[in-house]
């Protein structure tokens, strides 16, 4: 069971390294606000295999909070690049 565990999450954390490359390498804004949607959820998951592994329940209370945030997160940018682009939204 310990090998499920690790595999999923080094799956998780390779998602998150291609999400590091596309915010490098992204050619539009809205790639990038993407990849900070998949920062929040992949972090989400890494937390809520992290909870299954370790049975903290606290850790998944972190999991919905940390989510929450990345959500207000790509809010904020998205109206933060809709302002630069000289749209009202």
């Amino acid at each position: 069971m310990d090998v499920i565990f690790i595999i999923v999450t080094v799956f998780l954390l390779l998602n998150i390294a291609l999400g590091l490359f596309r915010v490098w390498r992204g050619p539009t804004v809205a790639d990038r606000l993407l990849t900070t949607q998949l920062f929040g959820t992949t972090g989400m998951a890494i937390l809520l295999v992290l909870a299954g592994y370790l049975k903290e329940l606290t850790l998944l209370n972190v999991a919905i909070t940390f989510n929450v945030l990345a959500i207000i997160l790509v809010i904020c940018l998205f109206k933060v690049w809709k302002k630069k682009e000289g749209d009202t939204p």
